[in-house]
């Protein structure tokens, strides 16, 4: 195929569309069912090469959510504990630890769940029936992976009455070293980011914490990677193999940090009993539970414990979970990794990641206030890496 067609770019009044090689050769695509917009093969290609430089790095399978040309999440396979089956709502999986990529799928879907609403899914593997099972029961756009059993490829051909999104890769596709961009008529160049994140690029351990036990450094490859498919400014907290917080595309980096940090927080809190036992009706539905336990949690737009709304979602009135109960709570859990595309220029920013259990955290450095960065770090007993290299992506 050497060109595809689409309906429309990002909007409609955006036509036409296509997607082509640029020197004629054939796409390294071929679309199995659906027909993929503008915005989906945009997040297909970037969350392509996150998962696939995600498994080179770590050696296990990895799956990442993407929406909006950013990941929600990413992770690598590794069977989830009984409580993190609950959490992401795969404890009915029977065969869930048997594959090492539906567990990936499991973690990078459960993690971010209303920002993976209508997502694109990247796999590194082979797509099985146990992964099609977890991807065919959410609401999601499209999949890109280099392969698919047949049986999980008629799985996901029942999705959004047969219309489901499903492209297939060729895992040995490389690109030009050099890339091209048109903004206003204008054509841009550059060499592509083509930089290898691995353990020795956390040899530089600048804070008196000098270690980094081989969970951390996996932790840190994975929101290091994340990161480099992440709209700039980015921070990215992850712990057991999975980026639990993106903050992404923020002007100001504490930004960054507050929203990644919020994130992880609601994260880890979604594991707690008061939030598994919630008692949710029978007939709520998996998003509008996920938007109820969001707001259970964060006490945003909708009381859902108030007299009048708990009877819409629960079949008896649940306790609020109080922000004392809450920061207890996330005053037990620790050894949380922390990346940032970019030098934290103040330490404001690790005062933030201190309050959601961060002790490992990658940098490039190269900030003038690099010491009261250091500093802080060392107030609390954190280890930080100086990498030497930004991740800036746009």
């Amino acid at each position: 195929m050497k060109e595809f067609e689409l309906k429309y770019g990002c909007n409609p009044n955006q036509k036409p569309a296509r997607i082509y090689m640029a020197d004629g050769s054939d796409l390294p695509v071929e679309i199995l069912n659906g027909r993929p917009g503008y915005i989906n093969f945009l997040d297909a290609f970037n969350s392509w090469q996150l998962v696939k430089e995600l498994k080179a790095a770590l050696g296990l399978p990895a799956v990442t959510s993407f929406k909006h040309v950013s990941p929600t999440s990413a992770a690598v396979g590794i069977p989830l504990s009984d409580t993190l089956k609950k959490a992401c709502f795969v404890d009915d999986i029977e065969d869930l630890d048997a594959s090492p990529l539906a567990c990936a799928y499991a973690r990078a879907r459960g993690t971010d769940r209303m920002c993976s609403f209508g997502d694109w899914v990247a796999l590194s593997d082979i797509c099985d029936v146990t992964t099609a099972k977890l991807i065919a029961r959410e609401v999601s756009d499209g999949v890109i992976a280099p392969g698919y059993e047949p049986e999980a490829l008629e799985i996901l051909k029942t999705k959004r009455k047969g219309a489901y999104n499903i492209v297939r890769i060729d895992p040995d596709y490389v690109p030009e070293v050099q890339e091209h961009k048109q903004v206003f008529g204008i054509t841009f160049e550059q060499g592509r980011n083509n930089f290898e994140i691995n353990r020795e690029l956390l040899a530089n351990v600048v804070t008196e914490n000098k270690e980094l036990p081989e969970s951390a450094k996996r932790d840190l490859i994975v929101a290091l990677i994340t990161l480099k498919y992440t709209q700039s400014n980015s921070v990215c907290f992850a712990v057991d193999g999975q980026a639990i917080g993106v903050g992404a595309g923020q002007q100001s980096r504490i930004h960054c940090t507050r929203l990644a940090g919020s994130k992880a927080d609601t994260w880890f809190l979604r594991q707690s009993e008061k939030v598994l036992n919630l008692p949710f009706r029978a007939d709520i539905r998996r998003p509008d539970r996920d938007n109820v336990i969001d707001g259970y949690i964060n006490q945003n737009e909708e009381d859902v414990c108030a007299d009048g709304i708990w009877q819409k979602y629960f079949t008896e009135q649940p306790a609020p979970f109080t922000r004392e109960e809450q920061a207890a709570y996330l005053a037990t859990k620790g050894n949380v990794a922390l990346g940032s595309d970019a030098f934290f220029p103040f330490s404001d920013n690790i005062e933030r990641a201190y309050r959601s259990g961060v002790k490992y955290i990658a940098e490039p450095g190269g900030s003038i206030r690099d010491d009261a960065v250091i500093d802080c770090c060392n107030k609390y007993g954190m280890a930080m890496a100086f990498t030497g290299m930004r991740l800036f992506h746009h």
